[in-house]
């Protein structure tokens, strides 16, 4: 596997990096290991939160050298790049402040003798995207570290600079050695990590393909697995919405990070056959008023795809849909420029057998659908394989909530497109994964929550022990 810097806004390679050796691999789970036996495991909480406070400042004072290698690598955009490290550290700062709280014993009424308490159980393995390469690895850095696991990171092997740079974040940090590793592991490699007994968890984000070959070797392990494996969200646009308002949200919610994001509105759905039309021009005009450009200029408004890769996948969707009766009312090429880039696109007349119905589109392409009523809005936002996020955009929020409690997804979101926060929990449903991130669900994804019940000596073999 190839860990390399492709600078996506020009197409040049700029930096190679080596698969870790056996030898080198072996001793770094070891560190893990004994890092996790010896150390971690029993520290303070508040020596671990300290840790993890220290990483958020330092985030905080580099924010512009993180975010650079976000463009560098990946072609985020620059504002983007830096709301990134900021969310990052906010994930952080979140756990350092809640990890006491997360780890409290609870008790049970009407079983005073009985706590449960919350103790960590050792090395995770979390294999990681590319599109957003510091969010994803610090809500898995965040509450397991907080836990007193440890980690080792499996990143995209086109952020390399990002991983090393979030290696050196923790370790800067005050971090000890094998608490988080990253890891330029092989695919052959990363299987046998999953078989390895020391590794005691695994969190992926990534394709279903991954997820599922993840999920099925840790299976035959016994090990626990957390997934977030994409979306194709909808967006529905009911006929009570403001019209211009809503069309903003839904070009920021499809074209944020250049349309690469597992909860970005990719299936616009709007009521309404007159109110269909006149949301298609506007959305086109407004996706016609995103500069294209480099990532670093700061009036950019739609930079390149991640790698060639990505392009070309894209290309071949939108072919694909073409040939299956589906009409392309704006973009669809590549730019003639360097990089990576492709138009702003927008797809209509898709119609269930087509081959794009039920895949994600993870770049600047909107699938847009008009349909006569709200039930058949409702029916085919839930017509996808993916459950992952989605929003409704109605006058009436008390309609809204109606409708998103009819949404089969793990988050709705009412008259916004989705988002995310520490506070609150991410994960879907069907083929967007299982498990969640973030909050204190995230926090108690990888946890013993271990039973202890003490009664006094002679006390009856069976049952809770009356008082007094």
């Amino acid at each position: 596997m190839a860990y390399e810097t492709v600078n996506p806004a020009s197409g040049a390679l700029l930096k190679s990096f080596a698969d870790i050796s056996e030898a080198a691999l072996e001793a770094a789970v070891a560190t893990a290991q004994r890092a996790y036996q010896t150390d971690w495991r029993d520290r303070p909480v508040a020596e671990r939160a300290q840790i993890l406070s220290k990483a958020a400042a330092l985030l905080r004072e580099r924010v512009d050298e993180y975010a650079g290698y976000v463009t560098l690598e990946m072609g985020k955009l620059s504002g983007a790049a830096r709301a990134e490290v900021q969310l990052s550290a906010a994930i952080l700062d979140y756990y350092a402040s809640h990890a006491e709280e997360f780890s409290r014993p609870k008790t049970f009424s009407g079983f005073p003798d009985s706590v449960l308490e919350t103790r960590p159980i050792g090395a995770i393995l979390a294999i990681e995207p590319w599109n957003f390469p510091y969010y994803q690895v610090a809500r898995v850095v965040g509450p397991q570290l907080a836990a007193g696991n440890v980690v080792l990171l499996k990143h995209a092997e086109n952020v390399p600079q990002c991983a090393l740079a979030f290696e050196r974040l923790m370790r800067d940090a005050g971090a000890p050695a094998g608490v988080f590793t990253n890891l330029f592991a092989s695919i052959e490699q990363v299987g046998r990590l999953i078989d390895d007994p020391r590794i005691v968890g695994v969190t992926i984000t990534g394709s279903e393909r991954a997820g599922a070959a993840v999920a099925e070797r840790a299976g035959r392990n016994l090990k626990k697995v957390i997934a977030e494996l994409g979306g194709s969200d909808p967006l529905i646009v009911l006929e009570d919405a403001p019209l211009l308002s809503t069309v903003a949200s839904a070009i920021f919610g499809r074209m944020f990070n250049t349309g690469q994001s597992c909860v970005s509105s990719k299936r616009i759905i709007v009521v309404g056959r007159a109110r269909g039309q006149a949301f298609q021009e506007a959305f086109v005009s407004g996706l016609a008023e995103l500069k294209v450009g480099e990532p670093t200029a700061e009036d950019t408004g739609l930079g390149p795809v991640s790698s060639e890769r990505a392009l070309n996948l894209l290309l071949d969707q939108i072919s694909a849909a073409k040939k299956g009766g589906a009409k392309v009312v704006v973009g669809g090429e590549r730019i003639d420029r360097p990089g990576f880039y492709l138009q702003a696109t927008v797809l209509t007349d898709i119609t269930s057998e087509n081959p794009i119905y039920a895949q994600e589109l993870f770049g600047p392409v909107a699938s847009l659908f008009v349909v006569d009523t709200e039930e058949e809005a409702i029916a085919l936002a839930n017509a996808s394989p993916f459950g992952l996020g989605g929003s409704v955009f109605t006058g009436d929020t008390v309609r809204g909530r109606a409708v998103a409690d009819r949404i089969e997804s793990g988050m709705v979101f009412v008259n916004q497109p989705a988002w995310t926060t520490p506070e609150l929990p991410f994960g879907g449903v069907k083929r967007s994964g299982y498990g969640r991130e973030l909050s204190e669900l995230g926090f108690g994804e990888f946890v013993n929550r271990k039973l202890v019940t003490v009664v006094p000596a002679g006390s009856p073999p069976w049952g809770p022990v009356q008082s007094g």
